[in-house]
C-alpha cells in the first residue's frame, strides 16, 4: 500500500492534521486502532466540546503553562479566529461562554466529531479504524513506512504521529506514540498528570463530612515548603471522597505533582479562601455584624447566611470555637481564629489521582527536537508530531484542544507539501 502521508490516530489533532495534508492534494491514510475516530472529542467539554478559547494570542498562552511559548508560530497558521471560521464553513455555529470558551451552538460534540469527520471524508482520506500500528520505519535519513499489526505496511515518506498522551485510555490514549518516537531517535519528558483531581489524607476528607460539597467562587493557593506562593487560581471546586477536584483544583495540580517531586516531601499545603472578596478584617466585621443582629441565638445557626453550612463544624472545630456559644459569648481568639480560616482553610494534598485518570498528559516528546514552524522531526525528515503526544499542556477551557488543532493543522500543511517536492 502507498500513500505520500500516514496519519497515526484519529483524534482532534489527527483528524486537523488528515485534513490539512489532504488540502495541499496529498493522498492521505489515517490509521486509528479503534472502533471509531474522535472518541476523546466525543466526550470533551462535558459531552458538548469546548471547540477553542476565544482569547487573544498572549492571554491564551498564559493558560498553557506547558511550553505555551512553541506554539507561537502554530498559531500563525490556525488560531482561535480561523477555528471559529473553519468551523463555520462546515455549518457548525458556535457560541461563545464564560472565559472566553467557544461551544457549537447544538450542545453537541457529535455535532463537531460528525463534521471533521464528514470533512475528512470529504477530501478523500482513506480512513483505517480497527488497525493498530505496530511500529513505524525508519531508513538513516527519515520516514520509509508504516507496520500495521494485521500485516498490512504502507510505504510513505511522511508520517504525522497523533496518538494523544496516557490519559483517559478508553479513549485510546495509551501512549503509544511514545516508542515510536523513541525509536526515531526521539527523547520522551517525564510524563505526568495534569488537570487531574488532587488526593488528601486529612481526617474531614476520610470521614468524609465535607464529601460532595460544592464551593463557588473560591481562591486556591498552592503554597511551597517555604511558605511562598507558587500559585493561585479563582473558580469553584467540590470535595470528594478522596480528596478535591473541580476546575480550580485541576489548574493547580500540576503545581502540585511539581513541588512533591521537587521536594520529595509527603504532602503540600493548600489553602482555600471561601470569601476571596473580602478583606480578613472585613470579613471578621460582618460575620459579627451578623451574631449580634440575633445575640440569642448560637452562632451556627447564624454564620450558616454567610458560609458553607457543612463546613461550619470543621472551621468551629479547627478553630477552638464552641458551634453553640451566642453572641455575648464569643471568645476573640478563637473568633479571629476562624475568621482566618475562612481566608485561608488548610487542607495537605498527599498527591493526585493516577496519569490515566487525569484530563491531560504533562510532558511528551521532547520539544527542543521539533521544528515548531512545521511541527517536523529534527532528527527525521518525513517525520511529525502533533496533538497531546507533545510536551505541551494547558488548562481545561479550550486551550489544549485548540493546541491540538493548532499544531494538527500544522503538521498536516507540511506534511502534505513534501509530496509536491
Amino acid at each position: 500500500m502507498q500513500a505520500d502521508v500516514v496519519v497515526i490516530g484519529g483524534g482532534p489533532s489527527g483528524l486537523m492534521a488528515s485534513i490539512a495534508a489532504a488540502e495541499q492534494g496529498a493522498q492521505v491514510v489515517l490509521v486509528d486502532k479503534g472502533d471509531k475516530l474522535g472518541r476523546k472529542l466525543a466526550i470533551s467539554g462535558g459531552g458538548r466540546c469546548n471547540v477553542t478559547n476565544n482569547k487573544s494570542r498572549e492571554e491564551f498562552i498564559r493558560y498553557v503553562p506547558g511550553n505555551g511559548r512553541f506554539l507561537y508560530s502554530a498559531w500563525n497558521h490556525f488560531n482561535p479566529e480561523l477555528i471559529i471560521a473553519f468551523f463555520e464553513n462546515l455549518g457548525i455555529k458556535l457560541k461563545e461562554e464564560d472565559n472566553g470558551r467557544m461551544f457549537p451552538v447544538s450542545d453537541k460534540a457529535k455535532t463537531v466529531v460528525d463534521a471533521l469527520i464528514g470533512e475528512v471524508r470529504k477530501l478523500g482520506v482513506t480512513i483505517r479504524t480497527m488497525s493498530p500500528v505496530d511500529h513505524v520505519s525508519y531508513d538513516e535519513v527519515g520516514v520509509s513506512g508504516v507496520q500495521l499489526r494485521d500485516g498490512t505496511y504502507i510505504h510513505t515518506k511522511s508520517v504525522i504521529i497523533a496518538s494523544g498522551g496516557k490519559s483517559v485510555p478508553q479513549t485510546g490514549s495509551t501512549g503509544d506514540g511514545y516508542a515510536w518516537a523513541e525509536a526515531a531517535g526521539h527523547t520522551i519528558t517525564e510524563l505526568f498528570p495534569t488537570e487531574v483531581p488532587l488526593t488528601s489524607n486529612a481526617s474531614f476528607i476520610r470521614e468524609g463530612s465535607l464529601q460532595g460539597l460544592s464551593l463557588r467562587d473560591i481562591e486556591l493557593t498552592v503554597w511551597n515548603d517555604r511558605n511562598k506562593k507558587l500559585v493561585q487560581h479563582e473558580g469553584d471546586m467540590i470535595f470528594t471522597h478522596f480528596g478535591l477536584s473541580g476546575p480550580a483544583v485541576l489548574r493547580c495540580s500540576q503545581y502540585v505533582v511539581k513541588e512533591l517531586k521537587r521536594t520529595g516531601l509527603s504532602t503540600v499545603l493548600l489553602t482555600i479562601d471561601l470569601k476571596p472578596s473580602d478583606s480578613e478584617e472585613q470579613l471578621a466585621s460582618y460575620l459579627m455584624k451578623l451574631c449580634r443582629l440575633e445575640p440569642k441565638k448560637a452562632i451556627k445557626n447564624i454564620l450558616k447566611q454567610a458560609l458553607p453550612e457543612r463546613m461550619l463544624p470543621v472551621l468551629c472545630k479547627m478553630a477552638g470555637l464552641d458551634e453553640s456559644v451566642t453572641y455575648d459569648n464569643i471568645p476573640k481568639q478563637p473568633w479571629l481564629k476562624l475568621c482566618q480560616l475562612v481566608k485561608a482553610f488548610p487542607i495537605k494534598i498527599s498527591g493526585t489521582k493516577s496519569i490515566e485518570e487525569a484530563f491531560v498528559t504533562g510532558g511528551g516528546v521532547n520539544l527542543k527536537e521539533i521544528d515548531p514552524k512545521s511541527m517536523e522531526s529534527r532528527i527525521k525528515s518525513g517525520l511529525f508530531f502533533c496533538g497531546e503526544i507533545l510536551d505541551i499542556h494547558g488548562y481545561t477551557g479550550g486551550y489544549n484542544i485548540t493546541a491540538a488543532f493548532a499544531t494538527g493543522y500544522t503538521a498536516g500543511m507540511h506534511a502534505g507539501q513534501l509530496h509536491q517536492q
